[in-house]
């Protein structure tokens, strides 16, 4: 009962007392969607060495997969969906992962080398992947699994692979479609949409009505003063004289003349 008496307090409350919202600054970006990418059937993928990042091998576009999401760039943007055929929406960063894939990576493929050491990689179903890319990055599974499927090969060390990092970050930057993004993007964000939000009352109306109201309503409050005689009749107490009738005082008696005539 208590909570249900709070409740209604506080709902009669805000019902009371509106909240006065402010406006917000809505500054929307947006650009168009990838073509789509035909698949015949799910595709399979395959993980690049020293990372969690799963790619599409059979085709010519780069197709990630990492972390639940299918990645994608186009025109110096990128794009990410949780379905690989459809669901994509602009992603206003570049994805974390993606400067640890070394952008040789399709040679490598190729040749089934990874830097000199035979790389027997495994081609992984789509409905694996699905089904287990979690746990492998939980359990650290390819680690496990011999570095990768890369025999011979041992990780380079964390300091060398951030130097990698830096180096793929900047030539990434230099490309022309990226430069290009950077610079539609820049020009959008100076623009900024001002919405204000729904049910928000509009105060201009709200200062104006209640002095036309005031002015509408001076006459009704003034005409009383102007007509005071109505106010000020009131009935005389019995045996006084109007004031109109004290200039003939002697109007209820006989005629003097008629006296003079009686008496002789």
């Amino acid at each position: 009962m208590k909570k249900l008496l709070l409740g209604t307090i506080l709902l009669a409350l805000i019902s009371v007392f509106p909240i006065k919202t402010m406006a917000a600054v809505d500054i929307r970006i947006s650009f168009p969607l990838p073509p789509p990418i035909l698949f015949p059937a799910p595709p399979e993928v395959v993980v690049i060495p020293e990372t969690y990042v799963y790619v599409v091998p059979d085709i010519d576009v780069d197709f990630f997969f990492w972390n639940g999401w299918w990645w994608r760039p186009w025109e110096g943007r990128w794009y990410r969906s949780h379905y690989y055929d459809r669901g994509w929406a602009y992603y206003d960063r570049v994805p974390s992962f993606y400067f640890d894939v070394d952008p040789g990576w399709r040679g490598y493929y190729r040749d089934h080398h990874w830097y000199g050491h035979p790389w027997n990689y495994e081609r992984i179903p789509y409905r694996g992947l699905q089904q287990n890319w979690k746990g492998w990055h939980d359990n650290r599974h390819w680690e496990r699994r011999g570095t990768w499927g890369v025999q011979g090969y041992q990780p380079r060390p964390q300091p060398q692979r951030q130097e990698l990092r830096h180096e793929r970050q900047q030539e990434y930057q230099q490309r022309p479609e990226v430069q290009h993004h950077q610079q539609q993007r820049q020009q959008q964000q100076k623009q900024p949409q001002v919405r204000k939000p729904q049910g928000e009352p509009q105060r201009g109306p709200q200062v104006k009505q209640p002095q036309q109201q005031q002015q509408q309503h001076q006459p009704q409050v003034q005409q009383p003063q102007r007509q005071p005689q109505p106010q000020q009749q009131r009935p005389q107490p019995q045996g006084q004289q109007p004031r109109g009738e004290s200039q003939h005082p002697q109007s209820q008696g006989k005629p003097q003349g008629g006296d003079a005539e009686h008496r002789k």
